[in-house]
């Protein structure tokens, strides 16, 4: 009796790929995430290789095309000694910042959206030393909890110690020293500027435009 086969469901993957199938890897402005898959899908009748990641942290899965993921920020996780780089460096003193707060605000957003680990530190040393001389406006305040966020969770799988003991060990650096680096000049603040009507433009702030597909 002749069988019929059934067609291969097998996807021929290119060698130069930048990321694997199970590998952990940085979303900017989203955090780690676990490639599960990797997919040829129909987009605009074309047959497009994705990236199908599930991040963790907000409990999400995306699709990211291959070809462009590197040129979206995703890259794979920092190794142990860039990890504990980005803690010892977030003890150090902040350099000078705009007194514009919205200067500042834009600044530090355009850090986080470049990923490095060590921008993502910057923010959170930033933002917390300067809490301590004025409390934070409620947008930089979402700044520095999304910064800290993703700052513990990479951290956290580099060095594979939980989060609650990653935040510990940020904090601990934050603190270290901190009334003496309030008394340097580059933590001196002059505020003039009115935080409501920025913050009634920056509806969406936050969330980026992802060039994938959330399900």
């Amino acid at each position: 009796m002749a069988t019929t086969k059934k067609p291969s469901t097998r996807v021929t993957l290119p060698r130069n790929l930048p990321f694997k199938k199970n590998q952990q890897v940085v979303y900017p402005l989203q955090g780690v995430g676990k490639i599960l898959s990797i997919e040829n899908r129909l987009f605009k009748d074309k047959k497009t290789l994705y990236y199908v990641i599930y991040l963790e942290v907000s409990d999400m899965t995306v699709m990211v095309p291959v070809d462009k993921a590197v040129g979206l920020g995703i890259r794979a996780i920092v190794s142990k000694k860039e990890a504990e780089k980005a803690l010892t460096f977030i003890s150090e003193d902040s350099e000078a910042v705009p007194t514009d707060w919205k200067l500042r605000y834009q600044m530090n957003l355009d850090l986080l959206k470049q990923g490095s680990v060590v921008n993502i530190a910057k923010v959170v040393r930033t933002l917390y030393q300067r809490s301590k001389i004025k409390e934070l406006p409620i947008l930089e305040r979402k700044l520095f909890d999304n910064a800290l966020k993703l700052l513990v969770d990479e951290i956290s799988f580099a060095l594979a110690i939980k989060k609650d003991e990653v935040e510990q060990l940020v904090f601990g650096k934050l603190e270290a020293d901190l009334p003496e680096k309030l008394k340097t000049p580059s933590a001196v603040v002059r505020e003039d500027d009115d935080y409501e009507s920025f913050e009634e433009d920056q509806e969406e702030v936050g969330e980026e435009e992802e060039d994938g597909t959330d399900y």
